[in-house]
Parts: structure tokens; sequence; C-alpha cells
């Protein structure tokens, strides 16, 4: 019998970035990175657990978005072209530096690494989101869903029909791709507001995540903190974040990825070979971008990026093993010190994103693999567990109402709105207005009904919290820009042709071609509640 639980949640979600009428777009490469650091890999490290009887659960989201695109024939196609590239590219690596031992040691790795991405991509029939249902079908991973295009919810709560569709599209999209209903969802952002529990009832779900202090500030207070999850006066439950298992594994500075034999993330090929050398594999039209082979470590914690030494995947394997060993003792002492207070099992809910694994901490899926090993052979103390099973076995807990929060800067949503992209909300907003307006319509024939249909998913990918997250960053923004633009205006054009009852048949297709997420949605999904 453990003293507690453990649970490791994943959010694996990227915007939706296709774009069949350009050859090229670098932010396409987005998705083509994820796939070969950290979705497969993944899959690598819970094939292996399986392989070795050892029976791991986890929790991972897989947005509505990511799931599109990994099941687009267009994009699995432009992932094997790139992945072609780099496997021609450090094969070149390889004959390059036949006198220069180390990188050449590194470059025959990385061929060995690029071969393995490919027979797991080949093995699956380029279908990642089938291979990760198989971990659902076993019990292994419980995949939940998020919101439809990660829309902000606080930020269309005065429009309840949009916070809906955001909702109902999602579990509906779930449902067409895992067969089922999905039971949990990661809110976007981990944004709560009082009163979408009632929306995530009525859509059939039965838990979601929210940050530490939007547990910690329920009312009444919980007697448990966040080491228990509360059920909402609606029955639905919430998890919330623990603050310390986070920040011991995400924070650069305090936290694993940091450690000086870790792989530097931001030195890469594509900005330090040769130019003429590296121009076939850098973008079209010459300008560097990162590659993804990188040969250097991190070296020292300074931020200085002159002097690094090369980096070494034995010990930087060796690392990730000691990192995991530190996490489950701390894990164990937590637990320990949390149950003699409590006088109960204590859960331990550590939410990380998932590209974080593999993608800005390459050593991340070592990580996960020597926890899951570490926690099954190694110890007694904690169980691991996924939310689905830990709710069904643990069906009895207080009842709260959380507290508004997010999981973003100062942990409310000052970082979706603010005077970097404040000016989207009026133009959302109106754009909502406009669609909740079109619902009400019945469509007179298929051409219309396609137009209603379409309009419907241009509000939605408008909507993405992405947009306003990068616009805040500072990186890719003009890109962010358009793509707002472009949706909202595609949006008008549609309300325009409806209410005119000119629909442009020849620009639909198009349109439909290049937003084609969502191919089943249904307009009315926006009628009043």
């Amino acid at each position: 019998m453990a003293f507690g639980y453990v649970a490791l949640v994943l959010h694996a979600h990227l915007p939706f970035v296709r774009h069949p009428e350009s050859d090229y777009v670098l932010e396409e490469e987005w998705l083509y990175e994820a796939i070969t650091e950290t979705y497969i890999p993944l899959l690598q490290v819970f094939e292996g657990l399986k392989r070795d009887g050892i029976d791991f659960k986890m929790t991972m989201s897989m947005t509505p978005p990511l799931v599109s695109m990994l099941r687009d024939p267009l994009l699995q196609e432009r992932y094997e072209e790139h992945l072609g590239k780099l496997e021609e590219l450090i094969a070149k690596e390889i004959d390059h530096n036949q006198h220069n031992g180390h990188i050449r040691y590194l470059a025959e790795y990385y061929a060995e690494s690029f071969q393995s991405i490919r027979q797991t991509w080949e093995k699956y029939d380029r279908d990642l989101v089938k291979a990760f249902k198989q971990f659902l079908d076993s019990n292994n991973l419980e995949i939940i869903t998020c919101g439809a295009t990660h829309g902000y919810m606080p930020l269309m709560k005065m429009y309840p029909q949009a916070v809906w569709a955001q909702i109902e599209v999602a579990c509906q999209h779930y449902e067409e791709n895992f067969g089922r209903r999905p039971k949990g969802i990661w809110l976007p952002e981990c944004a709560y507001y009082e009163g979408v529990e009632r929306m995530l009832a009525d859509a059939g779900i039965r838990y979601f995540l929210v940050d530490g202090h939007g547990i910690l500030y329920g009312r009444p207070r919980p007697r448990y903190g966040s080491y228990a999850p509360i059920f909402t006066e609606t029955g639905v439950a919430a998890f919330g974040r623990d603050h310390e298992s986070s920040q011991q594994v995400w924070s650069s500075q305090v936290g694993y990825p940091g450690d000086i034999v870790y792989r530097e993330f931001y030195k890469d090929l594509g900005w330090e070979a040769e130019y003429e050398y590296i121009k076939p594999y850098i973008m079209p039209n010459g300008q560097r971008k990162n590659i993804g082979i990188k040969y250097h470590k991190i070296t020292s914690r300074d931020g200085g990026l002159s002097e690094k030494g090369l980096y070494d995947p034995y010990w930087a394997k060796e690392k990730a093993a000691e990192h995991a060993g530190n996490f489950m003792y701390n894990r164990e002492r937590q637990v320990e010190s949390l149950g003699g207070i409590m006088g109960r099992p204590p859960l331990v809910v550590s939410p990380y994103d998932a590209e974080l694994f593999g993608h800005w901490w390459y050593e991340g899926p070592w990580f996960i693999d020597f926890l899951f090993r570490k926690s099954w052979y190694d110890q007694n103390i904690y169980q691991m567990t996924h939310l689905a099973d830990y709710l069904r076995a643990n069906p009895t807990q207080q009842v709260c109402r959380p507290s508004q929060s997010s999981w973003g800067y100062k942990g409310f949503h000052e970082y979706w709105l603010n005077e970097t992209n404040a000016w989207l909300y009026p133009h959302l907003h109106k754009g909502t207005e406009r669609m909740i307006e079109l619902s009400h319509h019945e469509a007179e024939d298929e051409l219309q009904e396609r137009a209603l249909n379409q309009a419907a998913r241009e509000l939605l990918l408008a909507q993405s919290s992405d947009w306003a997250f990068i616009m805040r960053t500072g990186t890719m923004v003009p890109y962010a820009v358009r793509r707002t633009r472009s949706h909202l205006l595609r949006l008008n054009k549609i309300y325009e042709d409806v209410k005119s009852e000119k629909i442009d048949s020849g620009w639909l297709q198009k349109v439909e071609e290049i937003d084609n997420i969502f191919p089943n949605i249904d307009y009315r999904v926006y009628r009043p509640l």
C-alpha cells in the first residue's frame, strides 16, 4: 500500500500551422521539430517501459490542433522530407569530420538517432495519434483534450456560446480520433473562471487542471490544499499543480534542464556551419535557422554562448538518471511529510508542457524513462498514477469553488491581455457576435452550409491563445498578427457573403483547403445555450 500518489501530466500542444498555399513556411517546422525531438522519443520511452513489464501511468493532453496536424497527409509528407534532409546532412557531417574525433562521434550518434526516429515513424505508418492511442487503450496513458484551438476562455466568458464551442468541438474531435468522449480537459493555459465547470459537466468532462493557487484560494479553503483534488458543485473535479515538483523540472535556473552537462539549445549547426556548406539545409531565401543538430553542452550557467564545451550524450544520460533519482527522492520525502500532516494519502500533480521534454530539454525523455523505472523498482512510498485512475480509486473529495487563475506570469490573465495584444480582443468579440448571429441562420443549400461551417473554423482559429502569447513574448510577432487578421478577414467575408446571399464558391473551396481543421464541424454549435 503506497503512502501517496504522484501524477505526471504532459500538455502536448502546438498551434494549427499548415500552409498548402506555400512551398515553405518556417513556422511549420515547429511540428517537425516536436515530432523528432519530443513525440517520437516519448513513444519510444513508452514502448520500452511496456516491453520491460513496467505498468507506467501518465496523463497527457493532445490538443485538437496537434492531433489534426499529426494526421494531415500534407504535413506527414513534408515531415518525411524534413527528416530526409536531416539524414542527408548528418551523413555529410560524418564524412566532413573524419579527423575530428568528438564531432564525428556526435554526428554518428545523431545518425543513429535519426534512423531510430524514422523506424518508429514508419512502424506506425506515419500515424502518431494511432501510436499514442494504443497506450490509451492499455490504460497506461490517459489522453485528455483541451479547448478546440486553445482559446483563452476567461477572456471570452461574456460569450458563453464561444466557450461552449471551444469545449464541445474539442470533445467531438477527440471522439472522432480516439473512439470515445474525453474524461478530462487541460483548460488552455490552465485558465479557469467561475462557471466554466457547468459547461464541462454538460460536455461529459469529469476533471480539469488548474494552477495551485486556483485551488488554494478556493471557497471554502480546501482542507488538503493542492494535494487532493476538489469537486466543484457540478461534480467536475479540479486538480491543482504542485509548485515544488514543477519548479524542479521546468526552471532553467534552479531546475534540472540548466545542468552544465546537458545539451545547449542555442548553439546550432544551422548558425555555425560555413554558409555555402549549410545553404541547402537552411531557409530557401538563404536565411539561417536552427537545424536541430547541436554539438555543445551548456558548460556554464552564466548564459554566455562563446566558450562552450562539446556535448557528450553518455554523460548527459548519466546525469538524467541522477536527476530522476533526485526527483524520486524528493517526492518520497514530500509524500511522507504530507501524509503525516494530512492523515490521508496525498496526491502530487506535476504538469509540464510536453515540448519541454526533448525539444527544449533534450534529455527530458531519458529523465521520464528513468523516473518511471526507478519509481517502479526503487521505492514503495508513492504510486505513479494518472488522473482518471486516481478519481476512480478516490471518488469522495471536498466540494469547493476554485479561484479564477491561470498558470501564466503572475497567475492571472495578464500575459494574454496587455499592451502588446489588447488590440486583438475587440476584433475577436465582434467576430464572435457575428458567428453567433450566423448560427441562427438555417442553411438553404450545401454551399451555404459549407460557408457557415467554415466561418466557425475561422473564428476558432483566430481565438487561439498562441497568437496573443507570441505577441507578448516578442518572437514571430508578424506571423501571429498575420494569422489573426487572415482568419478574422475570412470570417467577415463569409458573414457578408451569407448576408448578401452571394457566396464565392471558388474562394470558399480554397479557404477550406487551407484551414481544413475540424472536417465535421457544425456551425450550429454557436447557438445560444
